[in-house]
């Protein structure tokens, strides 16, 4: 059973460790707020990554129906958020780092969340690796305790460490240079949600 988890573990790290919007976002987070801001996305992430693990271990049939409907329509949200977060992002102060309360970590844990479950790549690497662990067979109770468990306990270790290391070598970085970085991540956010809306756009019209 250690194994299981270990394996799932590593699952979870698999998915997540590629940089992309949300590791974008993580580091503009912690760059900008701090610690708790960009591990608050990664504890969205890790939530939604448990979630899809949870739909693929009740068996192939229900994560496929679940992937045709709702993928476009999450897809078109995560857009949009992605494009807001990145305007947040340019607009917001630079330079000071900005204070967040407890309302804008659960907003920043539920964007994420909604970022996670509207990416397809996400979707279909569960799907993929799912198969290729073997772990599509693990329908008992206890197993599948187990595997979403495990995916996220790896996605959030993965999230813990790098909003760690960003937040303390966001203690050695000049002013300027963490306002450019923050700028840079906010413009790629920016980007990815541009592609990311003309590919759904593309979509519905093929």
């Amino acid at each position: 059973m250690l194994l299981l988890f270990l394996k799932c573990a590593l699952l979870g790290v698999i998915i997540t460790a590629p940089v992309g919007p949300i590791g974008m976002l993580c580091i503009n987070r912690t760059l900008d707020r701090g610690f708790l801001a960009g591990f608050s996305c990664g504890l969205g992430t890790a939530v939604g990554d448990a979630s899809y693990a949870l739909v693929a271990v009740t068996g192939v049939a229900a994560f496929t129906e679940t992937i045709s409907v709702t993928k476009l329509p999450l897809a078109i949200c995560g857009s949009l958020l992605l494009l807001w977060l990145g305007y947040r992002g340019l607009t917001a102060n630079l330079v000071k780092p900005a204070k967040i309360g407890a309302g804008g970590l659960f907003a920043t844990v539920a964007g994420t969340f909604l970022l996670t479950v509207s990416n397809p790549a996400t979707i279909l690497s569960f799907g993929a690796l799912f198969a290729g662990f073997g772990l599509l067979d693990e329908t008992s109770r206890f197993g599948s305790v187990l595997v979403v468990g495990g995916v996220f306990a790896g996605s959030l270790g993965w999230w813990f460490c790098l909003s760690g290391v960003v937040s303390l070598a966001r203690d050695h970085l000049s002013e300027t240079f963490t306002s450019k970085v923050t700028r840079g991540t906010s413009y790629l956010l920016i980007a990815f949600g541009v592609a990311a809306l003309g590919s759904a756009a593309y979509t519905l019209v093929t």
